[in-house]
C-alpha cells in the first residue's frame, strides 16, 4: 500500500527536502565559522548527487518521459558526498569562507527547499482529493 499511495518520486522529493536541510546546516555551520583559522566550507554538490540519483552509476543519461520514472535511491542524505572548499593562495589564516557566497547559497537553498516543499504539497492535496472522492471542503 505504501508504494501505491508515496510513489519513487514523491520518496524522492523527500530526500531532496533532507539534503536541502543539511546543506542548510552545513552552510550556517560555514558563517559559523567565517573567522575560524584553517576552516574550509563544506557544500553538497547538488549537481552530482541529483545526476547520480537519475543517471544511476552506469552514467547511461535517461531521459524523463514520465514523472514516475524518476528513480531517487540514491539520494540519501546521510551518505551525501561533502566537499571542502580549499582556501584561495591568499587567505591569511587558511579560511576558505566567504560570507557572500554563503549567503547566496543559504538563500538559493531556502528557495529549493520551498519549490520542493511545495510540490510534496501539491501532490499531498491530489491525494486528500481523492481520498474525499472527488469533493473539496
Amino acid at each position: 500500500m505504501k508504494t501505491f499511495l508515496f510513489d519513487t518520486l514523491h520518496n524522492g522529493l523527500g530526500r531532496v527536502l533532507d539534503l536541502r536541510r543539511s546543506q542548510h546546516t552545513l552552510t550556517v555551520a560555514n558563517l559559523a565559522n567565517a573567522d575560524t583559522p584553517g576552516y574550509k566550507a563544506k557544500v553538497i554538490p547538488f549537481d552530482t548527487v541529483l545526476s547520480e540519483a537519475v543517471g544511476g552509476s552506469e552514467g547511461v543519461a535517461l531521459r524523463q518521459t514520465s514523472a514516475l520514472h524518476l528513480d531517487a535511491a540514491g539520494m540519501d542524505p546521510s551518505r551525501a558526498d561533502v566537499e571542502e572548499i580549499e582556501a584561495p593562495p591568499w587567505s591569511v589564516n587558511g579560511n576558505s569562507v566567504v560570507a557572500e557566497r554563503e549567503s547566496m547559497r543559504l538563500n538559493e537553498n531556502s528557495v529549493m527547499y520551498r519549490a520542493v516543499a511545495k510540490g510534496v504539497s501539491s501532490r499531498m492535496a491530489l491525494l486528500r482529493y481523492a481520498a474525499a472522492d472527488g469533493k473539496s471542503g
